[in-house]
């Protein structure tokens, strides 16, 4: 310690002094605590119920010296008698809740980061949290790897390896330019190439089935045109090559033969060998009628490949999203649903048998009545004849249109919100990468660079100079607000609180 720490103590007070007499006499300390400067008095009796806290520490750091004063705190007064911190107040206020009411909320508008580290700065532990915050912080922590992962991502398709072999680096480069089209505008040319082929194999599987644009084979029976046939094996020769180049260069194989779109991918491209297939060897094992009818049952397989539309679609890929997080209102939305159609099919099914041509001829046929007439369809096939039949119709339409309604709300915040989501991790994303590459470039000699060996390769921070260093530099890009509490001539230790 400096001059200031070989100095003794004064003493405190009466109340002070009485500290390490006891507990019961303990618990008359008063603490004096100033936090971004807020002043808190506080006494021993409260602070006592949670003695792993640093606040419950500060009663008996007096007669540890000024080395277990300022571990701490960050600063003394001794003659008020109070302990400065440069903390946020805001949170502190919340923190303190503990003490009074043995649980902690979390204000609004604070970042849950950020205050979880203030629970840890006071050692108060996060089972204190509240379940409403906890699921706040939660979310904040996923959006934080969100962000980090798609950093690293980044960062590793940027980053060169010396060290990897050939083969290995050329796997990289392919699985890159397939992968991710906004690495370059090779890239980006044989993404939308993809899309466009996408639509025109759907496009061409469409119009095969218009009878004018057919012609008939040798046994009379009308098949596809031979040019959209040559155009469905170009387009499947394509995805078939995109495939294969995707699945030699992926760095985990069983991953990406196992991902969602990837499978769709297969089923898109299965269909046309299996038929193919069938209809040059099938013929020798089974009889002609059931190749013909497995070959049409393969074909119809083909309009799987419009969800490979989602591949190249951050609005379709959104949506899927959404759904799968609404699974809850959807299962509502199907209940609500089943229990409408289960009661007024069974009201329509009794209510019609007085008429003697009732289109109700059993409750399960009823069912289909119930379906389109909730669903606000009408097809006009099955229709009540009564008077009680049509007023049962028109409570059921009614009843459709508000289960139907309730459910959808949810389900549009939850797509609007995750779509937010996104943008904003993404802008977060390149926000760390510029910072990145900032710092890269005012510590690396001017290089500028952003892979992860140029982040190893920065300079050390030095050591007695003036002015912030490269990861202050990097932290104060972060700040949000700093507010100077303490003196120079005081032992100042600043926090920079950073809330991405």
């Amino acid at each position: 310690m400096d001059a200031a720490g070989e100095r003794s103590l004064p003493e405190p007070g009466s109340r002070g002094s009485r500290g390490s007499r006891g507990s019961r006499a303990g618990d008359d300390i008063e603490i004096v605590v100033n936090v971004g400067g807020v002043r808190q008095v506080l006494y021993g009796d409260l602070l006592s119920q949670y003695p792993e806290t640093r606040l419950a520490e500060l009663m008996g750091c007096l007669a540890g010296g000024y080395d277990t004063i300022f571990s701490l705190c960050d600063d003394y007064d001794p003659g008020k008698r109070e302990f400065y911190f440069d903390r946020d107040p805001d949170a502190f206020k919340c923190v303190i809740e503990v003490y009074y009411f043995g649980e902690v909320h979390m204000k609004k508008g604070i970042c849950p980061i950020c205050f979880k580290n203030e629970m840890d700065f006071w050692k108060v532990d996060l089972k204190f949290l509240d379940d409403c915050c906890k699921s706040h912080l939660s979310e904040k922590r996923e959006e934080l790897e969100e962000i980090a992962r798609r950093v690293q991502l980044i960062l590793d398709d940027l980053g060169v390896d010396s060290a990897e072999g050939r083969w290995r680096r050329c796997q990289k480069c392919v699985w890159k330019f397939l992968e991710k089209p906004e690495s370059s505008c090779p890239a980006r040319v044989v993404a939308v190439l993809s899309f466009l082929l996408i639509l025109i194999s759907s496009v061409v599987m469409c119009m095969g089935t218009i009878p004018e644009l057919q012609v008939l084979d040798a046994d009379g029976n009308r098949v596809e045109h031979p040019t959209l046939e040559n155009v469905e094996t170009a387009c499947i020769g394509w995805f078939t090559l995109e495939y294969l180049l995707r699945l030699f260069s992926s760095p985990n194989k069983l991953h990406f033969a196992l991902s969602f779109m990837n499978i769709v991918d297969v089923l898109a491209i299965l269909p046309f060998y299996v038929s193919l297939t069938l209809t040059h060897l099938g013929a020798r094992m089974m009889e002609l009628t059931n190749v013909q009818q497995a070959v049409q049952a393969l074909r119809i397989m083909r309009i799987a490949r419009i969800f490979k539309l989602a591949r190249h679609s951050s609005g379709l890929q959104t949506l899927t999203y959404a759904l799968k997080r609404s699974f809850k209102e959807l299962g509502l939305l199907l209940m609500y649903l089943a229990v409408g159609i289960f009661v007024f099919s069974a009201l329509g099914y009794t209510m019609e048998q007085s008429h003697p041509e009732t289109l109700f001829k059993s409750i399960p046929q009823s069912f289909w009545w119930a379906i389109i007439t909730m669903t606000t369809v009408g097809y006009g096939d099955i229709y009540p004849k009564t008077t009680l039949g049509k007023l049962n119709a028109a409570i059921s339409f009614l009843c459709g249109v508000i289960a139907i309604a309730l459910p959808i709300h949810p389900i549009i915040n939850n797509f609007v919100r995750y779509y937010n989501k996104q943008r904003v991790l993404e802008t977060a994303a390149k926000h760390e990468l510029e910072l990145m590459e900032l710092t890269s470039s005012s510590g690396g000699e001017g290089k500028v660079g952003c892979s992860r060996s140029d982040l190893d390769s920065l300079p050390p921070e030095p050591v007695g100079e003036e002015g912030p260093s490269w990861s202050s530099r990097l932290k104060l890009s972060h700040s949000d607000t700093f507010i100077p509490l303490l003196t120079e001539e005081k032992h100042h230790r600043t926090r920079l609180q950073s809330c991405k």
